[in-house]
This record gives structure tokens, C-alpha cells and sequence, in this order.
């Protein structure tokens, strides 16, 4: 079994020259605006508040991150339970798609993302969260395609789709012909949060 143990709030940079040192493997979540990715944070790591959503979409500029301490269930070397312990960096991206900014700035935040997802050497994974409603949209292709373009051979995408409490098994099938392999998620009901941070913790390690 795998566990959040604690996860707390490190610091919030415009760009990867203010991020905090690399200390641990990082989880980088990314998404259109207003696709949960806040409340699914939190949702993992049962706080209500440690990553914050603005009522405003695309309001959000700045990198955030948070050190999230994981508890993972094994047995030791005589075969009896144990525990083994790990620390990932979670970091909550600016949402894309709904940003009301002048072009200029518009323009550098774009630089400072891309220059932070292509060159912060200790992404391990990066999660790319999909609305399970509105699924076949060309902006996340384009974001898969985008991430596909650099995806180094230690890093890995992991597609979770929000907000699945409200389709029925029919439409989640209908999803899943777009997305195969993607893991549905719903921070409001808890739906696949425990699971999804399984695949988080293995895939972000490398395990």
C-alpha cells in the first residue's frame, strides 16, 4: 500500500531560474484551466487547502511547489512487513487555455513554462489532467504531442481524466478509445485517488 504521509507548500517561482533546488524527483501537473488540478492535488494529498485555485481561470502564473512525503508498504529481507519512505516534489503548473493577458506576457509566461518543462533536469513525470466531459479537445492533443517532443527516456506521462463522477460507464468507454491507458479520477468524490497516487509514486521513482 502506498501513502501520503505529509506534504506542505515550498515556495512559488515565475521561472525555472527561481525554483527551488532539486532535491527529490518531481511531478509536474498540467491542464487546461479550471480542469481540477488544484482540488485533485489536494485530493491527493489530504489537505483542502495546500494548493490553491483562483475563482479567476487562468489567473494563476506562477510555478508551484510542494513536498509531498510518501510511505510505501514492503517486507524486508527476512519477509516481514516494512515500510520504505520517499519524497516527491509535486508542482502545480499556470492552467492554459483561458488566459486573459496581454500578448507580451502572455508571450514570456509561455517561455517560462516551456523553458521549465524541457530543461528542469529532475521532472521524472509529468501528469497531464484531461476533463473527462470534454475530452476531445485540440489543445490536449497538442500538449501531448508537445510533451511527446522531449519526453527524455527517464521521463514518463501519465493522463488523468477529472471529474469522472459525473459519466456513465458507456461515456467513460467512449473516452477511453482516445485516451487508452488514462486513469479516471474525481477529486470531489474520490474516485481513483488511491491508485493514482500508486501510479504517481512508481512511475515518478522509476519503480
Amino acid at each position: 500500500m502506498i501513502r501520503v504521509l505529509n506534504a506542505k507548500f515550498l515556495i512559488s517561482a515565475p521561472d525555472i531560474s527561481l525554483a527551488p533546488p532539486a532535491n527529490s524527483s518531481e511531478v509536474a501537473f498540467l491542464g487546461r484551466s479550471n480542469v481540477g488540478k488544484s482540488s485533485l492535488i489536494n485530493t491527493l494529498v489530504n489537505q483542502k487547502s495546500l494548493a490553491k485555485s483562483s475563482l479567476t481561470p487562468g489567473k494563476t502564473r506562477l510555478i508551484n511547489f510542494f513536498e509531498v512525503e510518501y510511505a510505501r508498504g514492503v517486507k524486508n529481507e527476512q519477509g516481514e512487513p516494512s515500510e520504505e519512505r520517499a519524497n516527491l516534489t509535486f508542482v502545480d503548473l499556470p492552467g492554459f487555455g483561458y488566459a486573459k493577458v496581454a500578448k507580451s506576457m502572455h508571450a514570456q509566461w509561455r517561455k517560462n513554462l516551456d523553458e521549465y518543462l524541457k530543461f528542469r533536469a529532475n521532472i521524472k513525470l509529468f501528469v497531464h489532467l484531461i476533463d473527462s466531459r470534454q475530452f476531445d479537445m485540440q489543445i490536449d492533443r497538442d500538449v501531448n504531442d508537445y510533451l511527446q517532443s522531449f519526453l527524455r527516456p527517464d521521463q514518463k506521462i501519465l493522463n488523468f481524466l477529472t471529474k469522472s463522477d459525473k459519466l456513465n460507464q458507456s461515456q467513460k468507454s467512449a473516452v477511453l478509445k482516445v485516451y487508452p491507458g488514462a486513469h479516471f479520477v474525481s477529486a470531489l468524490k474520490k474516485i481513483g485517488v488511491e491508485k493514482a497516487n500508486e501510479l504517481i509514486y512508481l512511475n515518478a521513482l522509476g519503480l
